[in-house]
């Protein structure tokens, strides 16, 4: 199923590096980490979702790079941007070879059923 995105010919072109470059900064600080490690956690303080996601790999032996952007308090307005960038609407956000596999209980599923370790044995993740 294709995700709905809006097409950029119904942005004006008035405002289209505007939209472009809403908080671009966080968005390729996380593109950049998903390029260079295996297993990407991205989370927030005072979450404990993101921290059951860490501990999920840890109990594997998993390393991961950890970014967290602020709390519920600070920092949503960036956020937000990861959250359209990805169309995933919670955090954590994980990512394993480049592939956005959704939360903490998505990651735990992964790792149940022997998929986690599926792909990260490819070259690239399925898609």
């Amino acid at each position: 199923m294709p995700r709905h995105v809006l097409d950029e010919l119904s942005i004006h072109t008035a405002i289209r590096s505007q939209v472009a470059g809403w908080n671009e900064a966080i968005v390729n600080e996380v593109r950049d980490a998903v390029a260079a490690n295996d297993v990407v956690v991205v989370g927030m303080r005072l979450n404990p979702f993101p921290t059951r996601a860490r501990k999920a790999l840890a109990a594997i032996g998993q390393p991961c790079k950890y970014l967290e952007y602020g709390s519920y308090f600070s920092m949503w307005r960036r956020r937000t941007a990861l959250k359209m960038w990805t169309g995933w609407p919670t955090f954590p956000m994980v990512f394993v070879k480049g592939v956005l596999v959704g939360g903490a209980s998505e990651l735990q599923s992964l790792i149940s059923s022997g998929e986690f370790q599926r792909m990260l044995q490819t070259d690239t993740a399925p898609r």
